[in-house]
């Protein structure tokens, strides 16, 4: 037998390469743990990266904007604008002389948008029948999981400025 055919060398290249066509549709356990392994260190990569990331979500820094003057709207009147960026969109409500509320204006349920009922003084998903309260964007009744995001608003002379989006948890 020559130096380059050793038995032994030629049963582990048929183990591993199977000529038989029926022995490749079994699994070796040692096949299966690879994969068990490989696919855990994956899962485990993979949450690791959404907890980093929803870290740094919550350090996030939000732009301030300017999104109406005093007295703009009416008191019970409504008006739309987008923050922190132009793709979201929020409505802010004129709720007394002296106060305004705002929130994203997407429903935490399907993203449909919510609008403002003065009648019953809450906000409204015609999607879903959702709606939510005007005092703290929470649920009222309906499908929705969580409360609005609320956009907070400060006063700078005789200007509306938003600085920041706070999310609630569940509600």
């Amino acid at each position: 037998m020559s130096p380059l055919r050793s038995p032994s060398k030629e049963r582990l290249w048929k183990e591993e390469f199977s000529v038989f066509t029926s022995d490749e549709r079994y699994v070796s356990r040692r096949q299966f743990t690879k994969f068990l392994t490989l696919a855990s260190l994956g899962m485990f990569a993979g949450n690791l990266w959404i907890v980093l990331k929803s870290y740094l979500a919550k350090k996030r820094a939000y732009p301030a904007a300017e999104i109406a003057s005093l007295g703009e709207i009416p008191v019970h009147g409504v008006k739309l604008f987008s923050y922190p960026t132009q793709q979201d969109n929020c409505i802010m409500v004129r709720t007394a002389e002296d106060e305004y509320v705002a929130y994203s204006q997407k429903c935490t349920h399907l993203s449909c948008a919510v609008y403002y009922s003065a009648k019953n003084d809450r906000f409204e998903c015609p999607c879903h029948q959702g709606f939510f309260s005007i005092k703290d964007g929470s649920v009222l009744q309906g499908p929705p999981p969580r409360p609005l995001p609320q956009i907070v608003l400060e006063r700078d002379g005789g200007k509306l400025i938003a600085t920041a989006v706070k999310v609630s948890g569940n509600g």
